[in-house]
């Protein structure tokens, strides 16, 4: 009987293993994620095009991505909500739908009191209402649907991804 030796690049889950200099590039990154490769290689004790690679690696692995963050009250989308989704029968392809709508920033499919969870961001009360009523709840397999309004934002980081 063969036994399958672990892929030493790749952590329990399948997921690229990340060592301590990667977390510090990506630390560095989440600061500042325009940060010239030089200064980060300088902080982490790596040549700017050693550095380089190993950013190009973790783009590639999909272990991070660089984006822009927006406040999306500035650029004009004043109502932004978490809705609470139940489904009757398969529940990806509900996802999937909602995953291609263009106001829906977040999927995660849950296990407690909804099916899904997802965050909408739109231009204000009427088009959070049209979203919801029209696009979300008339796609097959949907059941219910509960909305929680955003009233005020006191958080939103993203820098969760090393520690």
């Amino acid at each position: 009987m063969a036994t399958r030796t672990p892929d030493p690049k790749s952590v329990g889950n399948g997921a690229p293993a990340i060592d301590s200099v990667s977390k510090a590039i990506i630390e560095q990154l989440q600061e500042d994620g325009r940060r010239p490769y030089a200064a980060i290689g300088k902080a982490v004790g790596l040549s700017e095009a050693a550095v380089r690679q190993r950013v190009q690696k973790l783009l590639d692995q999909g272990v991070m991505q660089i984006v822009a963050v927006t406040d999306p009250l500035t650029v004009g989308f004043r109502r932004q909500a978490m809705v609470g989704i139940n489904v009757s029968g398969d529940i990806e392809p509900v996802a999937d739908a909602l995953a291609e709508m263009e106001e829906v920033e977040y999927v995660v499919i849950t296990a407690g009191s909804f099916d899904l969870l997802i965050e909408v961001v739109c231009e204000d009360d009427d088009h959070l209402l049209e979203t919801i009523n029209k696009r979300i709840r008339t796609l097959p397999g949907v059941r219910s649907t509960e909305s929680f309004v955003y009233m005020k934002l006191r958080k939103q980081t993203y820098t969760w991804g090393t520690r």
